[in-house]
């Protein structure tokens, strides 16, 4: 299929730093430039938008001025040639240079976050089509980037920010680090107050990249992104200018885009409909035409021993949470409970305690390391109760606070969203896989506790009983929704008004069984169940557990368990981290020898949405396979006969 956006007036440039101005040519197709890129990245979006992968058009969008700049000054060969950015949303100008540089075809750009293209939420080293680095998450470039300036002190390295990625604390120390060696290393900030939930200069008074920034050390020329001449000056001087330099940029987050500029929203995809409204301004009516004839991919697929009928857990939270704290008097509620976001409240369900309750809400910024310390230290005292959430992912990033946070005997509810591999849009970088990291404490007196709950009833019943309990609490959830679990009879099976009630560290069987077991969790149980009935119908007595509790051992459950022939633990987190990392050796210790077979993610992802379970094999077809494999294979004994 051949790109539909007319890109024939693009032409790269080649700049000189030694050249103090553009000359009038090169800045008019400069300006040609900045407008083919971003409709390009607009219309790359929409096209991700219209099948339902999503994407994120406002940062790339925002930042083609400069980033035109810098590709021309490595063109010309002063710069070290790749564009590293700390800000991984803004992948979509990554893909759309490589194209206009000839890296790979612009027809691939029709394919952007979709399965098996290699267009990724973030980008992921891939020099076959042009991609020369991995951003990694939010924040995590600058450090990197001072080692690969010291690596090649002939060059001026460029790294592209932004003021959300400025807060995360690993930037003060590279700033540190930069001004200390005098690092040859340019910051191009895209400051447009705008993150995810909101202006940070409305949430987060005080903060100011640029004073931030000079208050390091740096030299820092802050001016307006949009003023074009200005601009190209300012970047001149810049690598001029021997050692660290923050060009902060100035503008408002997606400029010209109807109905999105300056908003929070543009942070995500541009949608079809005001991408529509956009191209109509522009004149090209046949890039409507191409998006309305767009389907978007919907999955049929249905699980027994399930509901169709699914919700997200995490999106969830924040109403389970509100009715524990609507039993609470005002005043009792603001004395014990204090809720800390990440800039993520509308994906982690923490918008809806912040629209009930604004009272015990902060916005606490791209900072995951001070927040999580900071409702920890709410919970310092006997009867408060912090309340911290985030990505999964983002749970490697404060293990040393919550060691901190043990040690004081602190009192805090974590919610980590997007957890294991489904519908992960963002890729590898983003995978929730290593959720046991934070169980890291001594087991003597050690009151930590890991949740995975396996559908919206299950995830309710778990925050009101743990809401109060004393120490550290993870529960997790997914990007993805889930059904409600169903009993033998057709029942939801956690429903309290079947008599369930949830029970801290006990295991639950889903299905009773002879042969062997299934051992699962979160949003691999309702997997894991409609493989244990197929493999029922074939004759094969297999039962299923749920072990929402992820880091306590229920004694009666595994001499239950290990007796039988088999144990298969299914999960989405890390072959070499998850559950299964550990259950066997409770088993061993035991005395149980059981044959044990552990079923988690061991690859890269290949992008895409749902297709992320089949591609690490955990759909319900491989762990069938698994069950039928296990149970043919000998008595499960351990010993020779097998």
């Amino acid at each position: 299929m051949d790109f539909p956006l007319d890109v024939s007036a693009y032409k790269p440039l080649t700049l000189d730093p030694a050249q103090p101005k553009l000359t009038a040519e090169q800045r008019q197709q400069w300006i040609t430039n900045i407008q083919v890129m971003r409709d390009t990245i607009i219309f790359m979006s929409a096209v991700a938008d219209a099948k339902g992968l999503g994407g994120h058009t406002g940062g790339p969008y925002d930042i083609v001025p400069e980033f035109l700049l810098a590709d021309g000054f490595m063109r010309g060969g002063s710069v070290y040639p790749v564009p590293f950015d700390e800000s991984g949303h803004r992948v979509a100008i990554q893909y759309a240079i490589a194209a206009f540089n000839g890296e790979m075809p612009m027809e691939k750009l029709l394919h952007y976050r979709e399965a098996g293209f290699g267009l990724y939420g973030h980008p992921e080293r891939d020099e076959s089509i042009g991609v020369k680095f991995s951003s990694g998450r939010l924040g995590h470039m600058w450090a990197f980037c001072n080692g690969v300036a010291m690596a090649n002190p002939d060059k001026a390295v460029v790294v592209f920010g932004s003021d959300g990625a400025q807060m995360e604390g690993d930037d003060a120390e590279a700033a540190r680090t930069a001004v200390a060696k005098n690092i040859n290393i340019k910051l191009l900030i895209d400051d447009n107050n705008v993150t995810i939930a909101g202006h940070p200069k409305e949430y987060m008074p005080g903060y100011d990249v640029a004073k931030t920034l000079g208050g390091q050390g740096l030299t820092v020329d802050a001016g307006e992104g949009e003023d074009f001449d200005t601009l190209y000056e300012r970047f001149h001087k810049a690598l001029n200018t021997p050692g660290p330099v923050a060009l902060v940029n100035r503008r408002i987050m997606a400029p010209g885009i109807p109905e999105v500029e300056g908003k929070p929203g543009a942070h995500d995809v541009v949608s079809v409909a005001n991408a529509t409204k956009y191209f109509e301004a522009r004149g090209m009516t046949h890039l409507i035409d191409f998006l309305k004839g767009i389907e978007k991919t919907k999955s049929s697929a249905t699980y027994l021993g399930s509901t169709k009928e699914i919700e997200r857990n995490r999106s969830n939270f924040g109403k389970y949470v509100n009715g524990v704290l609507a039993k609470m008097t005002p005043e009792d509620r603001k004395a014990r409970v204090l809720v800390i976001d990440s800039d993520l409240e509308g994906s982690t369900g923490l918008k809806d305690i912040h629209k009930e309750y604004p009272e015990i809400f902060f916005n606490g910024g791209v900072m995951e390391r001070g927040n999580y310390s900071a409702a920890a230290g709410f919970g310092f005292e006997k009867g408060k109760q912090g309340i911290f959430a985030t990505f999964s992912a983002f749970s490697e990033m404060i293990l040393s606070e919550a060691t901190m946070a043990r040690l004081n005997e602190a009192n805090i509810l974590c919610h980590f969203s997007h957890a294991g591999v489904d519908e992960m849009a963002d890729n590898t970088c983003h995978f929730g896989i290593n959720i046991m990291f934070v169980d890291n404490g001594l087991p003597e007196l050690d009151h930590t506790r890991l949740y995975f709950p396996s559908d919206p009833l299950q995830f309710k019943a778990a925050i009101e009983t743990i809401f109060f309990d004393p120490g550290l609490r993870y529960i997790f959830s997914t990007r993805s929704g889930t059904p409600f679990i169903l009993k033998e009879d057709g029942t939801k099976y956690f429903d309290p008004a079947n008599g369930y009630k949830f029970v801290p560290g006990k295991d639950e069987v889903i299905r009773e069984g002879s042969a062997g077991y299934v051992v699962s969790y979160g949003e691999m149980l309702y997997r894991a169940l409609d493989a244990v009935e197929r493999a029922r119908q074939q004759g094969i007595d297999v039962g299923l557990i749920n072990k929402s509790t992820l880091n306590v051992v229920d004694e009666d459950m595994m001499e239950k368990i290990g007796e039988t022939g088999f144990v298969i633990v299914a999960e989405s987190q890390n072959r070499t981290t998850g559950l299964g990392s550990r259950f066997g050796s409770w088993l061993l210790e035991r005395g149980f020898g059981p044959r044990y077979s552990v079923m988690a993610t061991t690859k890269q992802g290949e992008g895409g949405l749902a297709e992320h379970i089949p591609h690490q094999g955990l759909d319900p077809e491989s762990i069938l396979n698994r069950i039928v494999e296990l149970s043919s294979t000998g008595c499960g004994c351990g010993c020779c006969c097998e």
